[in-house]
């Protein structure tokens, strides 16, 4: 009696995570090519208004003699400067004035700008949003403006960050034609080259509405939303698609080793890291969950072995960073005591191996199952979090039923499938092995 009715509760949860959670949506394109996303949600009195731009850190500026990296990244802060009706620095002060909140960030995929409002404020948010797409103002005292804001950035983030160089280090190893080689937030000698002229162009290439979404989600009556969109986007004109022709990758076929110094650090690390398929297919999926197998918690494999039972390690983990073209899978370790380098890396290669000769266990499976349910209720339990989600899955991965149906995916997953993308992906000769090590004060 007590089997059937835990067996009657699991279904019940099943149940409510397959159907309680679902989202709806509506979609419409302007004439000029903005695709609309509406999503009515009339519990709480906010809206969010975000604008997702296809254009990321991997799409350079200046020109094909002088290409010149970080301009989508800049573009994060100077479309904050202030438009033909907005002065500058005061964008922040209408936002806040009006009980608000915004932000921005920038992929080496894509950049997504937001506000949240309270619902009666949702014509303001829509005009500043298409005021930011129409009319901004790039001028030269803006550019320096930011240009130095950028600098501070890059200086705290990862310039004077313990391991801040981490996943740079990585990139510029593993790739050698693709721009994902590059640094997303740019090498500041490229931004101090560009001239305004430079950046203009950028502009005008990358932000027109058909290269652009919108997604509006909250508190709303979808039919006016829908006519103070028209007002205010409708006008803006379209300008021709970008398109790109990114070089080809050629397989990793033997170890690659690296090292890198960084002055900030004291105890060194070791990364090795795969070039994985890109986030729409369906082995980064399977890479999420391998990741989650090794490394999230202190019951994952890595870190109950290194860290909790051998006491090898300070810190152990795995991380599928999805991105478009190329994943990058990364497995790190930074040793503890007189544990070498070496130690650490056959340790770590131990715990891969054995995946890819042995299945997980029903119970780990079950496990990652759960987290990966967990997760998408999580994602889709706030506006913020449903309209990021909307915009990401149309944009990105041009199924923006994913928002309902990407668990689907995670839970059709088998423990078969999780040992054959192991084998087909994480092996030494497909790797960058990265010595990420201090930076002693006689280096170079």
């Amino acid at each position: 009696m007590k089997k059937c009715l835990l067996f009657l509760a699991s279904l019940m949860v099943v149940g409510f995570s397959a159907n309680a959670q679902k989202v709806e949506f509506e979609e419409f394109d302007l004439d000029n090519g903005l695709h609309v996303i509406l999503h009515q949600d009339n519990t709480a009195p906010v809206v969010t208004v975000g604008v997702m731009y296809d254009v990321g850190g991997k799409d350079l500026g200046g020109s094909p003699e002088a290409p010149r990296t970080g301009f989508a990244h800049f573009f994060e802060h100077l479309l904050f400067e202030g438009t033909k009706n907005i002065d500058r620095g005061e964008w922040f002060t209408i936002v806040s004035s009006n009980g608000g909140s915004n932000n921005a960030n920038t992929s080496l995929d894509r950049t997504y700008y937001y506000e949240v409002f309270p619902s009666n404020n949702l014509e303001l948010g829509l005009w500043m949003e298409s005021e930011r797409m129409l009319h901004p103002v790039i001028d030269q005292v803006g550019v320096d403006t930011q240009n130095e804001v950028v600098k501070e950035e890059k200086r705290l983030r990862y310039d004077n960050s313990p391991y801040g160089q981490f996943l740079f280090a990585v990139s510029e190893n593993l790739f050698k034609a693709h721009p994902y080689k590059n640094k997303n937030i740019g090498e500041m000698a490229d931004l101090d080259a560009s001239t305004l002229a430079e950046f203009q162009d950028y502009f005008k290439k990358w932000y027109g509405p058909n290269n652009a979404a919108l997604v509006v989600a909250g508190d709303i009556d979808s039919a006016e939303a829908k006519e103070m969109i028209k007002k205010y986007f409708s006008d803006i004109p379209s300008r021709p698609v970008p398109t790109r022709s990114f070089a080809k990758e050629a397989p990793i076929t033997q170890t690659i080793k690296a090292e890198y110094r960084d002055p900030n650090i004291q105890i060194p690390a070791i990364i090795t890291a795969y070039r994985t398929p890109g986030f729409k297919e369906r082995d980064s999926y399977v890479l999420n969950m391998v990741s989650a197998y090794l490394s999230d918690g202190k019951t994952s494999k890595l870190y109950k072995k290194l860290v909790d039972d051998k006491k090898m390690a300070l810190q152990a983990g795995a991380i599928n960073v999805a991105q478009m073209d190329y994943s990058i899978y990364a497995v790190y370790g930074l040793p503890l005591g007189d544990t070498s380098l070496d130690d650490l890396l056959a340790e770590m290669d131990e715990e891969i191996a054995k995946m890819q000769t042995e299945l997980i266990s029903e119970k780990d499976y079950q496990k990652l199952q759960n987290k990966f349910e967990n997760r998408f209720v999580n994602s889709n339990s706030g506006v913020q979090g449903i309209a990021n989600s909307l915009v990401r899955y149309y944009m990105l991965y041009d199924d923006i039923n994913l928002i309902n149906n990407e668990i689907d995916i995670y839970r059709s997953i088998t423990r078969q499938e999780i040992q054959d993308v192991v084998k087909k992906y994480l092996n030494p000769n497909q790797r960058v092995e990265l010595e990420y090590l201090p930076k002693e004060k006689s280096d170079n």
